[in-house]
């Protein structure tokens, strides 16, 4: 059963990679997305497997301002370097069991109907505290059970957004060239 699943995950995930590389330019949207993954329940962890695993820069609304929710785009068919993945069944049971299997942004309880999207399960998931892509670790106390639904983002919630003067404060303490490849970032972001 489980060689199944890990066939129709792996599967699916090849099917959007021909796709995306085949579409590279072109704004998909999820119901577009969703058929070409066979319709499994979760095709967009594929994408993000897309992105965190292979490299790929499939971005969204979080990194430009012209995408809506729901919305992907390949602007370029070169991976990026991809983080590895390194958490144990042993560190990903020992997080389960001290956050008591609960999704730790919305309350979700493993296997219960979600409180956002009662037809699905709760399905938990390990997610980072601080990301890998800002230095985090794979440690068991930078890690928390998460949602697939929260994971996903659907439910809008989130950890509280730093302030302007945080942000500033964070910049100003950042190297010139991390500043120039932020100021990059959001000359692209924002089309300006």
């Amino acid at each position: 059963m489980a060689t199944e699943k890990l066939k129709k995950s792996s599967g699916a995930r090849s099917k959007l990679r021909a796709y995306f590389l085949a579409n590279i330019g072109r704004v998909m949207d999820s119901e577009e997305l969703r058929p070409v993954a066979g319709n499994i329940s979760e095709w967009a962890r594929r994408v993000r497997e897309l992105r965190t695993e292979e490299g790929f820069l499939i971005l969204t609304h979080n990194d430009r301002a012209d995408l809506k929710p729901g919305e992907y785009l390949l602007e370029t068919a070169k991976p990026q370097p991809a983080f590895a993945r390194d958490i144990s069944k042993e560190t990903r049971a020992l997080v389960l069991d001290r956050n008591g299997f609960t999704c730790q942004m919305c309350g979700a309880v493993a296997g219960e109907p979600h409180p956002y999207d009662p037809t699905r399960k709760t399905r938990l998931h390990i997610g980072h505290v601080i990301d890998k892509s800002m230095g985090g670790s794979d440690e068991a106390t930078n890690l928390k059970a998460i949602c697939s639904v929260c994971n996903e983002g659907a439910a809008n919630v989130t950890l509280q957004r730093p302030d302007l003067t945080k942000l500033l404060v964070q910049v100003r303490r950042a190297t010139s060239a991390d500043q120039r490849e932020l100021l990059k970032w959001l000359k692209a972001k924002f089309k300006e």
